[in-house]
């Protein structure tokens, strides 16, 4: 999954960037993205390109059917995990966990909602799901949005 790659890359630079040795920070920081994500990418794109010949020969096998259906779910449930943490740290600036039955759940506090946040998810949201606006285009509007708010409210 991008976002996923994306914060990998990210800490990769942060940690190379805060620690640089004797490089500068910023080449420190570029040499840090770089091998993070050499090393997120290799071993993914290395089992595709050697598994993807027997895939087809194992598409009639049950039991490696139902594995990778199972797999092919667990991913899907890694990648709305990571896409309500997400969106319950963007749009709420404070959270408590509520601990029940062995599990903890993060429960944002409504009276912390962060509304520019809230109004540029629901403007997103309408502008691909009513207005059928791609992906890329919605993405770049709310760069540039957040963008501007975020130099608009540092003014203030």
């Amino acid at each position: 999954p991008g976002p996923l790659i994306m914060v990998t890359q990210f800490v990769g630079f942060m940690g190379a960037y805060r620690d640089p040795g004797l490089l500068h920070p910023l080449l420190a920081g570029t040499l840090g993205a770089l091998l993070t994500t050499w090393v997120t990418f290799v071993p993914c794109f290395l089992w595709i390109f050697l598994g993807a010949p027997f895939m087809e020969t194992m598409r009639n096998n049950r039991a490696l059917s139902a594995a990778l259906a199972a797999i092919t779910a667990a991913v899907v449930g890694v990648i709305l995990n990571l896409a309500v943490w997400f969106a319950l740290h963007v749009l709420f600036r404070e959270l408590y966990e509520a601990r029940e039955f062995g599990m903890t759940v993060d429960v944002p506090v409504l009276s912390s909602v962060n509304l520019a946040s809230l109004i540029l998810t629901v403007g997103a949201i309408v502008a691909v799901f009513r207005f059928k606006i791609g992906m890329l285009t919605v993405l770049a509007g709310c760069s540039l949005i957040g963008l501007v708010y975020g130099l608009f409210m540092g003014w203030i």
